[in-house]
């Protein structure tokens, strides 16, 4: 019934799959992940530290988070 297509969730989600946004790392996840945020939307990025500011390519959104890598 739900696809999991990001455009289902464009009205609440603030980011873009495909887009590079700068952000600054605010923590951390249980997972490892570093998490920053997108106008208050949670961003999981893996392979970053703490108050590192990267640049960062959004991979996948879900209705309350999205997932990100690094831009080199």
């Amino acid at each position: 019934m739900f696809e999991d297509n990001y455009n289902d969730n464009s009205s609440s989600c603030p980011v873009e799959v495909g887009s590079e946004y700068d952000v600054k790392i605010e923590g951390k996840g249980n997972s490892g992940d570093g998490i920053a945020k997108v106008e208050g939307f949670v961003i999981f990025i893996p392979g970053v530290e703490e108050g590192q500011e990267v640049t960062v390519k959004i991979n996948t959104t879900r209705r309350n988070f999205a997932f990100g890598e690094v831009v080199e």
